[in-house]
């Protein structure tokens, strides 16, 4: 494992000179995207970086930046004056930013753009093991990787007074924080992961709390509207090998961890949002498993996005620290990993988003469903709506039957007919809601010919009389039968009120 010395100091001076020479320079997410091109730009992003330094040639100071922050390149120094000023090369090395190299400089940190609708921001964090040509040292902060933006687009963005980011890393959960909750704080159990941070808040110019300690001990006694955490959700032994993904706490006793305790750190009727892992065992459905999780009074929402093969997983992870599973040390650790899994009965690993919303003295809904088809909007959204919905179900209780309902013009029914004697036979009638993460229900006939008559006019109790008249049914039995889907429909978006 690698080290390093000493911890960066990017001070306010230093962080106000080193944003100039950004500005100056056009180093923001919309500056490199038009520096670079579409095509570079997705080249860059897919691990290949020489369109991306072919382009880079022809943008001065620009693409200086782009070269050593970007591409890991070595710059020699009148470049690097030039694209630093104010900030000297010899003060971006004192601060930790710049290191000495080859008669130039090299990046010591990487620091890179990163927007959202509404803007740029930079997030200030260590070199990976690409870069470096090595492992990363165990307390490596790590960049904005795919579970970081996966947990931001999870994310509701809602308005709220307080939001606390537990394990802030670089700080990106709390930078998109900032733009809906009036007061951020952020927490994490490492003093360099807070120094990173801090250096990111500080050159964005943004007042995020920083507290440094384990899990919620930071925060005791304190309370949130919204609570987002990217824990060290990395299923195993128990160990530290990095403590960006090692919580030391064996098998998926972190993700649980979090779930058991988030809620008593919001207030009624505040939200958390998580990434969490959860094992697949022979002996148990994943859905009890993490359900047993859960405080009393909680609404919870489990959304599984993946379920890895042990031996995938452990493949993955030692790559994404830089370590060749082929090595002795990579062959040792895979051993130790792969052992640990057989021992504990581990046929899979389950991975997903976990929406959790305090419910004090109401009765909690706890979903846990699959979600494994790719999708282009974010769950955020749906997560609000999710929550909204399951609110207005808890508020409308028995009176569902008095409800006028509308299916959606999101919402399609596809069939699939196979030939038989007498012609085609419907065999499945398939619900498909077109956005959002593009729900499906199978439904039977009677189920798809309640939803035909679902356009706003009538109540559910007399779609439902009609229903059972025509096919010479209990009205009582059909009602019985048609809400429990119904009540599946509203919570996933395919079944809502009509406006009044």
């Amino acid at each position: 494992m690698s080290t390093r010395s000493g911890t960066p100091d990017l001070s306010d001076d230093v962080c106000a000179r080193l944003r100039e020479a950004f500005r100056r320079t056009g180093y923001d997410a919309d500056g490199v995207v038009a520096a670079l091109g579409g095509a570079a730009h997705a080249a860059l992003g897919r691990g290949e970086p020489v369109p991306a330094e072919r382009a880079s040639r022809d943008a001065g100071d620009l693409g200086t930046l782009i070269r050593l922050f970007l591409l890991g390149g070595t710059e020699p120094e009148t470049a690097v004056k030039a694209a630093f000023a104010p900030l000297t090369p010899e003060d971006a090395v004192f601060a930790g930013v710049l290191s000495a190299a080859d008669g130039g400089y090299r990046a010591a940190l990487d620091i890179r753009p990163h927007g959202d609708e509404e803007g740029s921001w930079w997030v200030v964090s260590d070199l990976d093991a690409d870069v470096l040509g090595t492992t990363v040292p165990e307390d490596h902060v790590l960049g904005v990787g795919h579970a970081s933006l996966s947990l931001i687009r999870a994310t509701s963005r809602r308005p709220v007074g307080t939001l606390l980011d537990l394990g802030t890393g670089n700080g990106v959960q709390a930078l998109h924080a900032t733009r809906h909750a009036g007061r951020v704080t952020a927490t994490d159990v490492s003093a360099r992961a807070l120094a990173l941070a801090a250096a990111t808040f500080r050159l964005n110019e943004l007042d995020v709390e920083l507290v440094r300690g384990e899990w919620f001990a930071p925060v005791a006694r304190r309370k949130f509207d919204q609570v987002v955490c990217n824990p060290p959700f990395v299923v195993g032994p128990a160990r530290v090998d990095y403590t960006y993904r090692d919580s030391g706490l064996a098998g998926d006793d972190a993700s649980a961890l979090v779930v058991r305790q988030l809620p008593g750190f919001l207030n009624d009727g505040g939200v958390g949002h998580l990434l969490a892992s959860w094992l697949h065992t022979s002996s148990e459905d994943w859905a009890d498993r993490v359900s047993r999780w859960l405080p009393a009074e909680t609404d919870a929402w489990f959304v599984q996005r993946d379920v890895a093969d042990p031996a995938l997983y452990v493949g993955t992870w030692l790559r994404d620290a830089g370590l060749d599973p082929r090595s002795p040390e990579g062959r040792a650790k895979a051993a130790a990993w792969l052992d640990w899994f057989a021992a504990h009965d581990v046929r899979g690993i389950g991975f997903g988003f976990v929406t959790l919303r305090r419910a004090a003295g109401r009765t909690p809904t706890v979903v846990c469903e699959d979600l494994r088809q790719a999708y282009d909007d974010p769950l955020g959204p749906e997560a609000a709506g999710w929550l909204d919905r399951v609110e207005w179900l808890r508020e409308s209780g028995d009176s569902l039957l008095d409800v006028r309902f509308v299916v959606p013009d999101t919402v399609l029914l596809e069939s699939v007919e196979e030939p038989g004697d007498e012609g085609w036979t419907t065999t499945i009638r398939r619900l498909h809601r077109t956005d959002g993460p593009g729900w499906q229900h199978e439904v039977d006939e009677l189920a798809a010919r309640l939803l035909a008559g679902c356009r706003g006019a009538l109540p559910l109790e007399d779609l439902i009389e009609l229903l059972a008249a025509a096919q010479g049914l209990s009205s009582e039995e059909l009602a019985a039968a048609a809400l429990p889907v119904v009540r599946e429909l509203v919570r996933h978006g395919m079944l809502v009120p009509a406006e009044r």
